[in-house]
Protein backbone atom coordinates (compact mmCIF):
# COMPACT_ATOMS: atom_id res chain seq x y z
CA UNK A 1 0.00 0.00 0.00
CA UNK A 2 1.22 3.88 -0.82
CA UNK A 3 2.44 5.74 1.80
CA UNK A 4 2.02 9.51 2.20
CA UNK A 5 -1.03 9.93 0.27
CA UNK A 6 -1.87 13.19 -1.61
CA UNK A 7 -5.13 14.88 -1.33
CA UNK A 8 -5.88 13.45 -4.91
CA UNK A 9 -5.38 10.05 -3.83
CA UNK A 10 -8.57 10.59 -1.26
CA UNK A 11 -11.07 7.31 -2.51
CA UNK A 12 -14.32 9.47 -2.84
CA UNK A 13 -17.54 8.83 -4.82
CA UNK A 14 -19.16 10.96 -7.37
CA UNK A 15 -21.47 12.40 -4.52
CA UNK A 16 -18.47 14.37 -2.92
CA UNK A 17 -18.33 17.88 -4.57
CA UNK A 18 -14.49 19.07 -4.17
CA UNK A 19 -13.65 22.97 -3.19
CA UNK A 20 -10.99 25.33 -2.62
CA UNK A 21 -10.93 26.69 0.92
CA UNK A 22 -11.05 30.16 -0.48
CA UNK A 23 -14.29 28.75 -1.75
CA UNK A 24 -15.39 27.70 1.36
CA UNK A 25 -14.38 31.62 3.07
CA UNK A 26 -15.66 33.20 0.73
CA UNK A 27 -19.24 31.74 0.14
CA UNK A 28 -21.87 34.30 -0.38
CA UNK A 29 -24.05 32.16 1.85
CA UNK A 30 -21.61 32.70 4.63
CA UNK A 31 -23.59 35.04 7.16
CA UNK A 32 -20.67 35.77 9.09
CA UNK A 33 -18.07 37.27 6.53
CA UNK A 34 -20.95 38.88 4.31
CA UNK A 35 -23.14 40.53 6.47
CA UNK A 36 -23.14 44.10 6.79
CA UNK A 37 -23.43 44.43 10.23
CA UNK A 38 -21.57 41.98 10.74
CA UNK A 39 -23.79 38.59 12.35
CA UNK A 40 -24.07 35.71 13.96
CA UNK A 41 -26.01 33.15 11.38
CA UNK A 42 -26.45 30.12 13.89
CA UNK A 43 -28.69 31.98 16.16
CA UNK A 44 -31.81 30.02 16.50
CA UNK A 45 -33.53 33.82 15.33
CA UNK A 46 -31.44 34.35 12.35
CA UNK A 47 -33.72 33.49 9.40
CA UNK A 48 -31.06 31.46 7.49
CA UNK A 49 -30.54 29.37 11.05
CA UNK A 50 -31.58 26.29 9.50
CA UNK A 51 -29.68 26.02 6.58
CA UNK A 52 -26.54 27.32 8.42
CA UNK A 53 -26.64 24.66 10.16
CA UNK A 54 -27.25 21.93 7.65
CA UNK A 55 -24.12 23.12 5.94
CA UNK A 56 -22.33 23.51 9.45
CA UNK A 57 -23.40 19.71 9.74
CA UNK A 58 -21.94 18.38 6.41
CA UNK A 59 -18.81 19.84 7.20
CA UNK A 60 -18.35 18.20 9.98
CA UNK A 61 -19.36 14.98 8.29
CA UNK A 62 -16.72 15.39 6.00
CA UNK A 63 -14.52 16.60 8.54
CA UNK A 64 -14.75 13.57 10.69
CA UNK A 65 -14.01 11.31 7.12
CA UNK A 66 -10.91 13.41 6.98
CA UNK A 67 -10.11 13.11 10.62
CA UNK A 68 -10.44 9.14 10.24
CA UNK A 69 -7.98 9.10 6.93
CA UNK A 70 -5.64 11.40 8.98
CA UNK A 71 -5.76 9.09 12.06
CA UNK A 72 -5.28 5.77 9.92
CA UNK A 73 -2.41 7.39 7.79
CA UNK A 74 -0.43 7.83 10.87
CA UNK A 75 -0.95 3.88 11.88
CA UNK A 76 0.63 3.30 8.63
CA UNK A 77 2.73 5.78 7.43
CA UNK A 78 5.47 5.63 9.95
CA UNK A 79 7.42 2.89 11.45
CA UNK A 80 7.17 1.85 14.82
CA UNK A 81 10.25 2.58 17.03
CA UNK A 82 11.38 5.69 18.67
CA UNK A 83 13.61 7.91 16.22
CA UNK A 84 12.75 11.32 14.88
CA UNK A 85 10.76 9.57 11.59
CA UNK A 86 9.29 7.15 13.58
CA UNK A 87 6.28 6.72 15.80
CA UNK A 88 6.26 4.66 19.05
CA UNK A 89 4.10 1.72 19.05
CA UNK A 90 1.72 3.28 21.80
CA UNK A 91 1.06 6.07 19.78
CA UNK A 92 -0.04 4.02 16.87
CA UNK A 93 -2.61 2.30 19.58
CA UNK A 94 -3.67 5.72 20.60
CA UNK A 95 -4.11 6.75 16.75
CA UNK A 96 -6.15 2.95 16.13
CA UNK A 97 -8.74 4.26 19.08
CA UNK A 98 -8.61 7.49 17.34
CA UNK A 99 -9.93 5.81 14.05
CA UNK A 100 -12.87 3.65 15.78
CA UNK A 101 -14.16 7.11 17.49
CA UNK A 102 -13.98 8.67 13.85
CA UNK A 103 -15.61 6.19 12.18
CA UNK A 104 -18.69 6.00 14.57
CA UNK A 105 -18.41 9.92 14.39
CA UNK A 106 -18.81 9.78 10.72
CA UNK A 107 -21.80 7.61 10.65
CA UNK A 108 -23.57 9.92 13.56
CA UNK A 109 -22.69 12.96 11.36
CA UNK A 110 -24.55 11.29 8.21
CA UNK A 111 -27.59 10.54 9.97
CA UNK A 112 -27.81 13.68 11.58
CA UNK A 113 -27.52 15.50 8.70
CA UNK A 114 -30.32 13.30 7.33
CA UNK A 115 -32.40 14.48 10.73
CA UNK A 116 -31.48 18.12 9.67
CA UNK A 117 -33.12 17.67 5.98
CA UNK A 118 -29.98 17.12 4.31
CA UNK A 119 -27.91 14.75 2.11
CA UNK A 120 -24.47 13.83 1.36
CA UNK A 121 -22.89 16.50 -1.26
CA UNK A 122 -25.34 18.92 -0.85
CA UNK A 123 -22.40 21.37 0.37
CA UNK A 124 -19.12 20.92 -0.60
CA UNK A 125 -15.70 19.12 0.86
CA UNK A 126 -12.57 21.38 1.08
CA UNK A 127 -9.40 18.91 1.98
CA UNK A 128 -7.45 21.42 3.85
CA UNK A 129 -8.12 19.07 7.31
CA UNK A 130 -6.30 16.24 5.36
CA UNK A 131 -3.32 18.09 4.17
CA UNK A 132 -3.09 19.12 7.74
CA UNK A 133 -3.26 15.73 8.74
CA UNK A 134 -1.40 14.36 6.58
CA UNK A 135 2.26 16.30 7.16
CA UNK A 136 5.54 14.17 6.83
CA UNK A 137 6.87 15.10 10.10
CA UNK A 138 5.35 12.48 12.38
CA UNK A 139 4.85 15.61 15.26
CA UNK A 140 3.59 17.83 12.45
CA UNK A 141 1.48 15.66 11.68
CA UNK A 142 0.46 15.10 15.79
CA UNK A 143 -0.04 18.64 15.68
CA UNK A 144 -2.07 18.89 12.77
CA UNK A 145 -4.39 16.42 13.62
CA UNK A 146 -4.79 16.58 17.47
CA UNK A 147 -4.12 19.68 18.60
CA UNK A 148 -5.32 21.63 15.55
CA UNK A 149 -8.13 19.31 14.07
CA UNK A 150 -9.65 17.71 16.94
CA UNK A 151 -9.34 21.37 18.76
CA UNK A 152 -11.56 22.46 15.84
CA UNK A 153 -13.99 19.95 16.61
CA UNK A 154 -13.97 20.59 19.99
CA UNK A 155 -15.38 23.89 19.31
CA UNK A 156 -17.13 23.40 16.64
CA UNK A 157 -19.63 20.39 18.75
CA UNK A 158 -19.89 22.29 21.63
CA UNK A 159 -21.44 25.24 19.64
CA UNK A 160 -23.49 22.81 17.98
CA UNK A 161 -24.47 20.76 20.62
CA UNK A 162 -25.93 24.59 22.52
CA UNK A 163 -27.60 24.90 19.02
CA UNK A 164 -29.32 21.55 19.28
CA UNK A 165 -30.12 23.12 22.70
CA UNK A 166 -31.24 26.57 21.78
CA UNK A 167 -33.43 24.81 19.09
CA UNK A 168 -35.17 21.89 21.31
CA UNK A 169 -33.75 19.42 19.46
CA UNK A 170 -32.64 16.49 21.88
CA UNK A 171 -31.38 14.02 18.70
CA UNK A 172 -28.56 17.02 18.19
CA UNK A 173 -27.72 18.01 21.62
CA UNK A 174 -27.66 14.21 22.68
CA UNK A 175 -25.36 13.19 19.44
CA UNK A 176 -23.15 16.82 19.77
CA UNK A 177 -22.40 16.10 23.42
CA UNK A 178 -21.49 12.50 22.76
CA UNK A 179 -19.18 13.37 20.27
CA UNK A 180 -17.50 16.15 22.05
CA UNK A 181 -16.38 13.83 24.99
CA UNK A 182 -14.71 11.88 22.04
CA UNK A 183 -13.24 14.88 20.78
CA UNK A 184 -11.41 16.23 23.90
CA UNK A 185 -9.82 12.73 24.48
CA UNK A 186 -8.63 13.06 20.95
CA UNK A 187 -7.21 16.68 21.97
CA UNK A 188 -5.70 15.02 25.43
CA UNK A 189 -3.72 12.63 23.41
CA UNK A 190 -2.14 15.02 20.83
CA UNK A 191 -1.11 18.05 23.55
CA UNK A 192 0.57 14.26 25.92
CA UNK A 193 2.10 12.86 22.91
CA UNK A 194 3.93 16.41 21.52
CA UNK A 195 5.31 17.05 24.98
CA UNK A 196 6.36 13.69 25.33
CA UNK A 197 7.98 13.19 21.79
CA UNK A 198 10.00 16.72 22.06
CA UNK A 199 10.64 16.56 25.91
CA UNK A 200 14.91 16.64 24.95
CA UNK A 201 14.31 18.71 21.76
CA UNK A 202 12.40 22.59 22.58
CA UNK A 203 13.46 23.58 19.00
CA UNK A 204 11.15 20.79 17.70
CA UNK A 205 8.82 21.50 20.17
CA UNK A 206 8.64 25.45 19.11
CA UNK A 207 8.17 24.48 15.70
CA UNK A 208 5.23 22.14 15.61
CA UNK A 209 3.48 24.63 18.16
CA UNK A 210 4.21 27.41 15.23
CA UNK A 211 3.01 25.02 12.87
CA UNK A 212 -0.39 24.29 15.04
CA UNK A 213 -1.02 28.14 14.84
CA UNK A 214 -0.58 28.76 10.85
CA UNK A 215 -3.29 25.57 10.94
CA UNK A 216 -5.33 27.04 13.57
CA UNK A 217 -5.61 30.50 11.71
CA UNK A 218 -6.91 29.17 8.75
CA UNK A 219 -8.87 26.98 10.48
CA UNK A 220 -10.56 30.20 11.87
CA UNK A 221 -12.24 30.70 8.35
CA UNK A 222 -12.00 34.08 8.32
CA UNK A 223 -13.85 34.92 11.26
CA UNK A 224 -16.14 31.80 12.00
CA UNK A 225 -14.32 31.19 14.61
CA UNK A 226 -14.39 33.52 17.95
CA UNK A 227 -15.48 35.00 21.32
CA UNK A 228 -17.03 37.88 19.83
CA UNK A 229 -21.03 37.36 19.71
CA UNK A 230 -21.24 37.58 15.82
CA UNK A 231 -19.01 34.32 15.63
CA UNK A 232 -21.26 31.36 15.07
CA UNK A 233 -18.46 29.18 16.67
CA UNK A 234 -17.00 30.16 19.94
CA UNK A 235 -13.95 28.86 21.52
CA UNK A 236 -14.65 26.23 24.10
CA UNK A 237 -12.29 27.41 27.14
CA UNK A 238 -13.43 25.04 29.41
CA UNK A 239 -12.91 22.03 27.10
CA UNK A 240 -10.09 22.95 25.80
CA UNK A 241 -8.40 23.34 29.24
CA UNK A 242 -9.67 19.70 30.10
CA UNK A 243 -7.50 18.59 26.81
CA UNK A 244 -4.29 19.93 27.99
CA UNK A 245 -4.54 23.41 26.41
CA UNK A 246 -2.85 26.47 28.52
CA UNK A 247 -4.40 29.26 29.23
CA UNK A 248 -1.70 31.15 27.26
CA UNK A 249 -2.48 29.01 24.33
CA UNK A 250 -6.08 29.60 24.57
CA UNK A 251 -5.37 33.21 24.58
CA UNK A 252 -3.53 33.18 21.75
CA UNK A 253 -6.03 31.63 19.86
CA UNK A 254 -8.21 34.15 20.50
CA UNK A 255 -5.98 36.29 19.04
CA UNK A 256 -5.26 34.32 16.02
CA UNK A 257 -9.11 34.42 15.43
CA UNK A 258 -9.19 37.81 14.95
CA UNK A 259 -6.10 38.56 12.68
CA UNK A 260 -8.02 35.76 10.78
CA UNK A 261 -11.48 37.52 10.25
CA UNK A 262 -9.25 41.08 9.72
CA UNK A 263 -7.30 39.52 7.14
CA UNK A 264 -10.28 38.07 5.29
CA UNK A 265 -12.32 41.35 5.59
CA UNK A 266 -9.25 43.27 3.65
CA UNK A 267 -9.23 40.39 1.47
CA UNK A 268 -12.89 40.96 0.40
CA UNK A 269 -12.81 44.23 0.72
CA UNK A 270 -10.16 44.79 -1.86
CA UNK A 271 -12.19 42.49 -4.64
CA UNK A 272 -15.08 44.53 -3.93
CA UNK A 273 -12.78 47.43 -5.05
CA UNK A 274 -11.42 45.45 -8.23
CA UNK A 275 -14.50 44.88 -9.00
CA UNK A 276 -16.02 48.51 -9.61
Amino acid sequence: MKRMLSVDDLARDERFKRISIEETVFDPRNASMNSQPRENGFLPSHPQSPDNARGLMHGIFVGEIQALEGAGRTCYDFPTGEGRDDVPFAMKLDMARQCWDEARHVEISCKLSIHMGSEIGEFGEQTLLFEAACNADPVLRLTGVNRALEGLAIDVFSSMRDFGEAVSDPVLYFCEDWMLADEVTHVKMGSDWLRRLTVKDPERLKNALDFQKAVDKVFSFGGFRGEEAENPVHLARNFRRLAGFTEDEISELVDIAAEAYAEAQAVAAAAALGGR
